[in-house]
């Protein structure tokens, strides 16, 4: 079925705030502004997706859509909100949910305690801090008494930094029988937009699942879903323009502002809430829950999915639905930023037209004629624009179903297609280059498993922080943990240093239940590393946090009293929104076989492709003083699934197969990291974001103390 999307502006209810004038003004002043902060004008626009094309004569369908409940699939926790579910209890009419954080629940978090959540499995739990770890418990209640608590489940919230999308669920969503799968679909949602950008801002949107709109009103016959956004109406070009400059942090950034004209294409620019304040822009939050606008409005925009309209919350969607998530993601798209001026009866741009054209040098901001989004002055057609008036002008130009190109923002969608915002579709590039900053492409999460000796023999792994700011990482030494994927002789204790690049002593750590105060360390981190995500699982395991500025670093794993045996050494990324990145990865330990073997693991984190070379070394360490180097080093590259996708053995002659299509020994070369020693092995890659792990073994079950390295190409 085609469906269609239209934008009607919202009597642009701007309500001047006490300081009205003898003038007809139309605006209203923000929230208490910071010194030297402009006031802005305030309004809303209202997007909708159709489903066919409407009349003013047809009637709103009051209805709901009789769907059948789902079966929920918890999303992962995002940095604001986790999904607390359970299984159901026979005879109980309904369930009590409290959230503490303290497994003992002598504390509950506000609005969590006894809260009645009535006969769902399940329960979006909102509001709460990042990188944080909450417990929560659920009773069943009968007809007659009340049931036992369930067991405790703690749960953490993710840890990193960067967009947060924080929900509030309308009673329309929290009453509905079908409310976990709603739940769990918005926070899906959720987690791919704070996955894809970093920008240190909260966005506060209310979700909907109604047959009326925020103030009461029927829906329009065949509206799929409506959004209602906050926009600011009196911000200068001058003014946003600079913002926008100023914010640039990506490559799309950077194209996209060298197509700015040299004069002003329209007095005001006109962005979202959300939008401003990415770009520093003192534009907060002023929608209140019936989609009026005025100071202290809690919300950025609000969300509103027809509940007369066939939707499936979970995946794959039916030919005969509409793939909940992507309808959603369209509308979340229009909260925070996208849209056009065409339609809204006002000349002022919104941030999206800067990017219209109609071919190059020349834009075209019109619903005449054709245009398309480009971020290179017109060169390049990213994606084209709709010009059909019964669609969004703001939205993507859309084919007759089923469509090759499903896109989330398509001005006309179809059911049963589903598609997701990503980094290089035009969604995610339109997004970044209006004011959002992607997260940017890096290694991160690093570990390497290898047999830990004594002496020269331990394990040693380096890392670099490289960028212009600090960097918040977790380092862990684990052993014991290791025992549950089959390792028999894992390491009992191990002990792990941190040193710099100068090779002093900064941290160290023996058993993470115990901070070891010095050097870096000033106060206890038993607490931040439980909040990590990270904690070790076996108290013998090893944690240090540390803010760490640009520079080497080494991390070094021994065995306490000189024990031996298999050991893991990770370093997690805790900020990847951060100005700074790890990077040139290695690690030196003694190659066996078997199990014993060096794995080296690490994550290609980010929104694009990452060029790395990998290197296994082991002649060469005799340079350093090492007797027992491994003597030919074979080394194995391995996606996520496990699957091998390049091998080499002597760097001077290619191993094609896999991801190796050609000869790679001038690359090599030309690296600036070409091994000393032709018996050394190295693969060059353009690695897709995922998890790896590069395998070194001796050349016919050879023992040895090798080096594995990654080194970050870009």
């Amino acid at each position: 079925m085609r469906r269609g999307s239209y934008i009607r502006v919202s009597a642009f209810v701007c309500v001047v705030l006490g300081l009205a004038d003898a003038a007809d003004d139309h605006t209203m002043s923000a929230h208490t502004a910071a010194p030297g902060a402009t006031q802005f004008g305030i309004g809303a626009v209202r997007h909708g997706t159709r489903a066919e094309s409407q009349t003013s004569l047809e009637l709103p369908n009051t209805n709901e859509f009789p769907s059948e409940n789902e079966t929920v699939s918890p999303p992962p926790p995002t940095r604001s909100s986790f999904m607390a579910t359970w299984p159901s209890v026979p005879g109980a009419r309904g369930y009590s949910l409290d959230v503490s954080q303290s497994s003992s629940f002598d504390t509950f978090v506000d609005g969590y305690h006894d809260l009645d959540i009535g006969g769902v499995t399940g329960r979006v739990v909102t509001g709460l801090s990042r990188g944080t770890t909450y417990y929560y418990r659920v009773r069943a209640y009968g007809a007659t008494a009340p049931i036992s608590y369930s067991e405790t489940i703690a749960i953490t919230t993710e840890p990193t930094t960067g967009l947060t999308i924080h929900p509030t669920f309308d009673s329309s969503i929290t009453g509905n029988p079908n409310a976990a799968a709603i739940q769990a679909m918005i926070n899906r949602a959720i987690a791919i937009y704070e996955s894809l950008f970093r920008d240190p801002i909260t966005i506060q949107i209310r979700f909907r699942y109604a047959t009326t709109g925020p103030d009461g009103s029927p829906l329009s016959q065949g509206v799929v879903s409506e959004s209602d956004t906050i926009v600011y109406t009196s911000i200068s070009w001058n003014t946003y323009i600079s913002a926008l400059r100023a914010d640039a942090r990506t490559s799309n950034d950077n194209i996209a502002i060298a197509s700015f004209p040299g004069n002003a294409l329209s007095t005001n620019i006109r962005p979202a809430s959300a939008n401003g304040r990415a770009v520093g822009l003192n534009t907060p939050p002023a929608m209140f829950a019936d989609g009026t606008v005025g100071q202290g409005g809690p919300y950025d925009g609000i969300v509103t999915l027809n509940s007369s309209e066939p939707f499936q919350f979970s995946r794959p969607a039916n030919g005969n639905s509409f793939d909940a998530q992507r309808i959603t993601e369209h509308e979340i798209d229009e909260v925070i930023g996208l849209g056009s001026r065409i339609g809204d009866n006002t000349s002022d741009l919104r941030p999206q037209d800067l990017f219209s054209w109609s071919s190059a040098g020349h834009r075209n901001t019109t619903s005449s004629g054709t245009r398309y989004f480009s971020i290179n002055g017109g060169l390049t057609n990213i994606v084209g624009l709709n010009q059909d008036p019964d669609g969004d002008f703001g939205d993507w130009l859309s084919t007759a179903c089923p469509q090759a190109n499903p896109y989330v923002q398509s001005a006309f969608s179809c059911t049963g297609q589903s598609s997701d915002i990503a980094a290089t579709s035009p969604e995610g590039i339109n997004l970044d280059v209006i004011g959002y900053d992607l997260v940017p492409v890096s290694l991160g999460n690093i570990s390497t498993r290898a047999f830990v000796q004594t002496g020269q023999n331990v394990m040693i792994g380096g890392f670099i922080v490289q960028g212009t700011g600090p960097k918040m990482v977790i380092i862990r030494a684990i052993g014991p943990e290791l025992t549950q994927h089959g390792i028999a002789d894992a390491l009992a204790n191990p002990r792990l240093e941190l040193h710099n690049g100068t090779g002093a002593l900064i941290a160290t750590n023996d058993d993470w239940q115990t901070t070891i105060l010095g050097g870096i360390i000033t106060s206890n981190q038993v607490s931040d590393i439980q909040n990590s995500g990270h904690a070790p699982t076996a108290a013998s395991e090893s944690a240090i946090i540390a803010d760490l500025q640009p520079g080497n670093y080494t991390a070094i794993v021994s065995g306490v009293n000189n024990t031996l045996g298999v050991a893991l050494v990770e370093v997690y990324d805790l900020s990847p929104g951060a100005s700074s990145s790890l990077g040139n990865i290695s690690t030196r330990s003694f190659v066996q076989t078997g199990e014993h073997v060096m794995i080296g693991g690490f994550i290609v984190q980010g929104t694009g492709p990452k060029r790395v070379i990998i290197r296994a070394i082991g002649p060469e360490l005799t340079q350093q003083g090492i007797a027992d180097a491994l003597a030919n080093p074979r080394l194995e590259l391995h996606n996520g699934t496990g699957a091998l996708i390049a091998t080499n053995d002597d760097w001077q002659t290619t191993i094609v197969g896999g991801i190796i299509t050609s000869s790679q020994v001038s690359d090599i070369q030309n690296s600036g990291h070409a091994p000393t020693e032709a018996s050394e092995s190295a693969i060059i890659a353009d690695l897709q974001p995922g998890n790896y792990t590069a395998i070194v073994s001796g050349v016919n079950n050879t023992l040895g103390v090798a080096l594995v390295e990654v080194y970050d190409l870009n």
